[in-house]
This record gives structure tokens, sequence and C-alpha cells, in this order.
């Protein structure tokens, strides 16, 4: 038992319950607490430039601020926040921006997220209902330390002119206050970690620290593959490190030094990089994403850790706390932000409106200032806890490939690669969706890497499915396009993706695999079995 670890754990949970109990209780009450929470804004925002502008001191209801705000992405938000960068005071809220948090996707110039303390307090209320009921489900945790991804800091930079920091100094201060505090006291590896750029080091640092951590029970990471790849990196570099664990490892930060371990060395030695339980036996839980694309990488974790359970995230954003992972559900954040969902014609929902199986495009209002700000998010309703719908996240709805107007959506190709997947009986570690300029006639690619063979019916079947989107269809009639081709990739593809995803400026935490790509040319990466 890890004495401090123990003690920051149960002040963590001490701290959370308080908003368990108030989320338990408004889950009974959500069209109430939905509605408090948009008055709270207006009344808060009301003098600012945005509240000006849209007359929020004369809104009185949710339908009245729906008709007169209109639905807006990130690019109609940044002139509001271009004037925040210049140090213009009390644009999109009455308070303070204390920073701008950089948000990449897998793709595209990072988009600069205005952060203040009522949108820290907002996710730190979403982040206490997961604690409280994690810790309370499986009470062993609190004994260990955990490791959460850390990611070196982004290369983002700074406008020029502007007044305002960008990016946290490190990856708990996204939630601030004493929360922060009680959470470095039970992580496995420093905040001094997101300091390292050279990713050799990085990864080589990370591992050798949680090789030291024995006490290790919870694993938290975004995308499951990120994990997989650090276990790869261990496998690769395993003699490696266990040298640097008999002699120790002499840096300039004290916070990263590796001391001498030749007895710990010796043991790991004898367990073998193989046995990933024996090395974390008390390893009992791996948080992760587990929906859309995500889903094809929890096998191969339950493979590497099969003594871990693993519990599916909600869907997070940098601009907000859509769900909130509760057991096998994940309802709404509602005490964190305000929500609506867009339909196909984009008719807006309110919360209590919308229905199971449905599904919708998520649209959200945060203290943050950003006001019916259209996430991208396309969500299925699963189920209800209480009142509270339940999502599902399906994929990105802006993320679309168009060639030839072609218009492939990635949520379209998940759901037809799933449901391929799961009628061939195939579990894929790696699948991507590409297209190939350089043949005779273009035609899109998926690179899979299985263990089982693709046979080629998969290949006719897939051409059928995609079919069905009538703008790829017409492209495949006229010949602008050809039929999709399969192509067999070696288990190295995932690291060979994110390597070059992160050659082009990608933060290593940010880096998921989607089933869909908008660029091609990726044969010229991978290395293919055929």
């Amino acid at each position: 038992m890890n004495a401090g670890a123990l003690i920051g754990n149960l002040s963590w949970l001490a701290a959370s319950l308080p908003e368990y109990r108030c989320f338990r209780r408004d889950a009974h009450n959500l069209e109430v607490t939905q509605r408090k929470q948009l008055e709270f804004y207006l009344k808060r925002n009301a003098d600012s430039e945005f509240g000006l502008d849209h007359n929020f001191a004369d809104i009185d209801s949710w339908e009245e601020f729906s008709e007169r705000v209109p639905v807006r992405n990130y690019d109609e938000y940044e002139s509001w926040i271009s004037r925040i960068a210049a140090g213009e005071p009390r644009v999109l809220t009455t308070d303070t921006v204390r920073l701008f948090e950089p948000s990449s996707g897998s793709s595209g110039p990072a988009k600069l997220i205005p952060y203040t303390r009522p949108l820290q307090a907002e996710i730190r209320r979403a982040v206490a209902v997961w604690s409280a009921h994690t810790f309370l489900s499986q009470p062993g945790l609190l004994a260990g330390r955990a490791y959460w991804s850390l990611t070196p800091q982004m290369a983002v930079s700074q406008p020029a002119s502007s007044a305002i920091p960008v990016g946290f100094d490190e990856d708990s201060a996204y939630l601030g206050g004493v929360v922060q505090y009680m959470i470095n006291r039970t992580l496995a590896t420093p905040s001094a970690l997101r300091q390292v750029s050279d990713m050799e080091m990085f990864w080589r640092l990370t591992l050798l620290m949680l090789l030291q951590c024995s006490d290790l029970r919870l694993i938290s990471v975004w995308h499951p593959s990120y994990l997989s790849l650090l276990m790869q990196r261990l496998h690769k570099h395993w003699a490696s490190l266990l040298q640097d664990l008999e002699s120790g490892l002499t840096l300039t930060r004290p916070a990263l030094q590796i001391p001498a371990n030749p007895s710990l060395a010796h043991n790991l030695a004898k367990l073998g990089c193989d046995n990933l339980h024996l090395i974390w036996r008390k390893l009992r839980l791996i948080s992760c994403w587990a929906d859309g694309h995500a889903a094809a990488f929890i096998p191969q974790l339950v493979t590497l850790f099969p003594e871990a359970d693993i519990q599916a995230k909600g869907l997070i954003a940098t601009e907000a706390f859509i769900t909130v992972p509760l057991g096998k559900l994940k309802p709404l954040a509602i005490r964190s932000h305000i929500f609506e969902f867009l339909d196909d014609d984009d008719r807006a929902y309110a919360p209590w409106s919308i229905e199971k199986g449905g599904i919708y495009s998520v649209v959200v209002t945060t203290g943050g200032g950003l006001y019916r700000y259209r996430l991208g998010d396309r969500v299925e309703v699963e189920a209800f806890y209480c009142d509270v719908p339940c999502l599902r996240f399906l994929g990105k709805e802006n993320q679309v490939s168009d060639y030839y107007g072609e218009k492939l959506n990635e949520s379209f190709v998940a759901t037809v690669l799933g449901r391929l997947f799961a009628q061939f009986d195939l579990c894929p570690r790696f699948a991507l969706l590409a297209i190939e300029e350089s043949m005779p006639t273009p035609a899109y690619v998926l690179y899979v890497d299985t263990e089982k063979g693709v046979p080629d019916s998969f290949e006719q079947q897939l051409d059928h499915e995609l079919r069905d989107n009538p703008h790829y269809d017409l492209c495949v009639r006229l010949g602008q396009l050809g039929t999709v081709q399969i192509a067999k990739v070696r288990n190295n593809a995932f690291e060979i993706y994110a390597e070059r995803l992160s050659e082009l400026g990608v933060r290593i935490g940010d880096i998921k695999p989607t089933p869909l790509s908008r660029y091609g040319g990726w044969n010229r990466y991978f290395h293919l079995i055929g």
C-alpha cells in the first residue's frame, strides 16, 4: 500500500462526493437543471460584448435563447477569440480568460479554446462525478498510484499580439484548485515529464517510471492505441530499459532522475516483458475511449492486461465535458454545461426531447464563452440514466474525404467497417480507409492489420456497402474512382501512422486512428504484405 497515494485518493474522493450526490439528485430533474444552468450563463455574461450583441438581458427562456443565438462552429467564433487574444476584456464572458488551451484533432491547425474559472469549475464537477463513482465501485484503487497519460507540451505558436498565455503548464492544471494538488500526489509520473521534447527520451522515461511503480492500480489514457504503442516500445527496448534500471539514469531535472535499482532490474528480467500482468500485479482498471473506431483496439488491451477491467471513457473535448462514465452508462454531464442536439436537418432539440436510438450532432454552451457551439461530434442515444440521455460516440461529422465529390464521412465509414468486421469475425489491430491517387484509376484502399486472412468477399461487400453513399456510388459509376481495394499491412502500421502524424506536428496524445483519412499516399509509408 502506498500511504501517500492513499491519502491523496481519499482526499480526492471526499472532495468529489458532494458533487456526485448532486448529480444523482439532479438526474431526476433534467429540464429544471439545464434551464437553471442557462439562466446562470445569461445573467453572468449579459454585460459581455457577446451578451450585449445578443440581448442576453432580455432572454428569459431556453426557447428564446435558441431563437436569438445561432449555432456556430469554431471558425465563426474566431473573430471574438482574436479580440480576446489582443487583450480585450469582457468579449465572450464577463470572466477573465485565464489562458487558451490548444485543441488539435488528428489533422488540421490548432484551435485556441478560451478557459475561464467557471469553465474549469464545470470540468471539475464532471470529473468529480466520475472519480467518486469509480472509487466507490472499486475501492481497491484508493491504495495505489495511477498513470494518466502525459504528452509533451504542444508546439503551438502564441499569436504575436496575444496577451493571453497558451496551454496549461501541466495536465492536471486543466482541473485547477485543490483537485490538481490531490491528483498530483497519486501519479506514477511527474508533471516535469511534459517538458521532455525528445520523443525517444519521453517514451524511455515514461516506461522506466512505470516499471518502478509496483503499486500501479489505474491507467487512464485517451485512445487505447496509446497504451498499445507504449507496450510495443516496452518489448522493443526491454533489454536497454533493464540496463537503465540497474545502473540508473542521471538527468538535469531532479524530478526525472531514475535511481539505480539492480534488484528491481533482476526481478523484472525473471518475469520477462511478455507478462505484463505480473509486472503490474495490482493494476485493476484501464480507462480509455472505447466507442467509435477506438472499439477495435479494446481486444488487444484485454489480451495485454487480462486482470484489469476496461472502463469506457465518456465523450470529452477540449471545449467541454460531454458525458460521464457511470458503470456501463455514459450520461450527459448535465451540471457542467448545457446541451442541444441537431438532427440531420439541423433542427435543434433540448436534451429532454431526444429519443433512444436517435442520432444527433452535439451542440454545447459553456462557461468559457462558447454559446451554441457545434462540436462536430455525432452521437447515438443508447439509454437513459434516470431522465438523462446516455450517448455513444459515432464519429466526427466534419471528417470527410472528398476528392471527386464522393463525400465519404467518418461516421458512415466507421459504421460500415464495424458491421463488416463483426460479420466476417475479424478483429483488426489497425484499419484505415484512404484514397490512393497513384493508381491508374484513383481508388480507396482499406489498409488493415489482422491475424486472419481477409476473404475476397469482404472486399466485394465493402464496395457494395460504401456505394450506399450515393455520391461515392456516382463517382465509381462515372469512373472517377475505382472500386475499393484491400491492402494488408504489417503489425507496426499504427506506429508508422503515429510517427507520420507526429512529424506533421500533431501532439502524441492527440493522435488517434480514425477509420477514414482525408489524406492519401499512405502506401508510401506502410509496409504492405503480398
